[in-house]
């Protein structure tokens, strides 16, 4: 109840946010291969973890995801800076994040340089860990969850407005841009505080949505919530994968992601191509 529980649940939580903020970007940058990382989030939760392992001391562990969670708000909010505004386009949203995470990887390497040190502590929380997952960590996560997912459930409706392009959307008495923003902050917010408690988990919010959909066979953000459940299934199997597999040693969790969702990416992209 104290060690395997809190750490099954925040697989949970982390999974559902994960795939429902995948979910959502891909219907907001109208691509099937965007990802909850998309705008920075992942290099600037990194880097934040990084400055609070090298930081050290007996407080790095409650500091970690305190620093993950600015450091993730912190690129994100760059990147709507280097875009121009908060309403910029999605294309340029798109660049502007893969400036800013490839500056704040840049700075997180030439960290990891000057500290050699602490280089396992650091690799071991970007390939994804929920070892550390305690009550607290569960609560607070569940609390800022709850509120950036229940925002994307009341405007899943409107979501799918945007799938049919700005001028149809407007047509149908939705405002594209404000429910573009709300939707990009909403799903951002969800993705710092999953990155915060979980370190970096690849390949969830690309490889869920997709499977949700051909299962129930609704292309719609209407079957956010059943995306949401899935996501969270996924990665309660993937951590118990990630324990058993060379068990008594564990691997890391973005490992067994990665080996699943590497190859699904490939076949995505390869039916893109054909259509």
């Amino acid at each position: 109840l104290q060690i395997r529980l809190p750490r099954v649940l925040l697989a949970g939580l982390v999974g559902a946010a994960l795939a429902g903020s995948g979910s959502v970007y891909q219907t907001v940058f109208r691509n099937p291969l965007a990802d909850p990382y998309l705008l920075g989030v992942a290099s600037g939760a990194g880097l934040g973890a990084t400055i609070a392992i090298v930081a050290g001391g007996p407080a790095v562990h409650q500091l970690l995801p305190v620093f993950a969670f600015i450091g993730g708000l912190l690129a994100v909010a760059a990147t709507f800076s280097a875009a121009g505004s908060l309403f910029a386009d999605p294309r340029n949203l798109l660049l502007a994040g893969v400036a800013i995470g490839a500056f704040a990887t840049a700075v997180q390497t030439y960290i990891y340089q000057a500290h050699t040190d602490a280089l396992r502590q650091v690799y071991s929380w970007i390939f994804g860990q929920l070892t550390t997952a305690d009550w607290p960590t569960v609560i607070s996560t569940a609390a800022y969850l709850a509120l950036s997912m229940s925002i994307l459930i009341l405007i899943s409706r409107k979501l799918d407005a945007l799938l049919l392009g700005d001028d149809e959307a407007i047509s149908l008495g939705v405002n594209p841009r404000r429910i573009r923003l709300i939707a990009i902050l909403a799903a951002t917010f969800a993705t710092a505080t999953a990155v915060a408690a979980s370190g970096l988990i690849g390949f969830v919010g690309l490889v869920v949505p997709h499977l949700v959909r051909l299962l129930i066979k609704r292309a719609t953000n209407l079957a956010l919530p059943a995306v949401m459940l899935a996501g969270g299934a996924f990665l309660i199997l993937a951590d118990l994968l990630a324990r058993t597999v060379v068990s008594p040693a564990e691997l890391p969790l973005g490992v067994i992601t990665a080996f699943i969702g590497g190859p699904f990416f490939l076949l995505v992209l390869r039916a893109r191509n054909r259509r």
